[in-house]
């Protein structure tokens, strides 16, 4: 006659394995998660920072080769800001632009309509490459934006010799 166990319940082993399994998943997880939430928001930011500056240098670019390029001045908007930080020129069909940093915005005024084109800049220059040759301008621009504990992530663009073509 064989004699069946009627068992309920777990054994003090079954029990035991799966509190260890239960806070090796406690432990290792949340450290794991922050990481994982930390590089998304690391890749969001890089691409946005990304679309922001290829935006305000196309626009930058395009009107600056419509430039007159006697018309071309550069300086700075305020005595806050880095030398070269503004450029201003008149476009052949007559329009004055001015690109400056004010603050952490780069602003584009055309005509009379005031534009911000990024409110995250952390740095704008403009600068003639070679002195016998004012039509070509070089435009620096730098980008920063808050990650997460005080940290930043910064992308800087740099268009060397954008040639005025009037």
């Amino acid at each position: 006659m064989v004699m069946t166990a009627n068992r309920k319940g777990y054994t003090l082993v079954e029990l035991l394995m799966t509190i260890a399994i239960i806070g090796i998943l406690a432990f290792v997880g949340p450290p794991l998660i922050l990481n994982t939430v930390r590089h998304f928001i690391l890749i969001r930011t890089k691409i946005q920072l990304q679309q922001e500056a290829r935006a305000a240098m196309y626009l930058l670019t395009r009107n600056l080769r419509q430039a007159q390029s006697t018309s071309i001045q550069l300086d700075q908007y305020s005595t806050a800001q880095p030398l070269y930080s503004r450029i201003r020129f008149t476009k052949i069909q007559g329009t004055t632009v001015s690109y400056y940093q004010e603050g952490n915005t780069l602003v584009e005024i055309i005509g009379n309509s005031k534009t911000i084109l990024t409110k995250n800049l952390r740095y704008l220059a403009f600068t003639f490459p070679r002195s016998d040759n004012m039509t070509l301008v070089s435009v620096s621009l730098t980008l920063e934006q808050g990650i997460y504990q005080g940290q930043t992530k910064a992308l800087h663009m740099a268009s060397e010799k954008i040639q005025v073509m009037n």
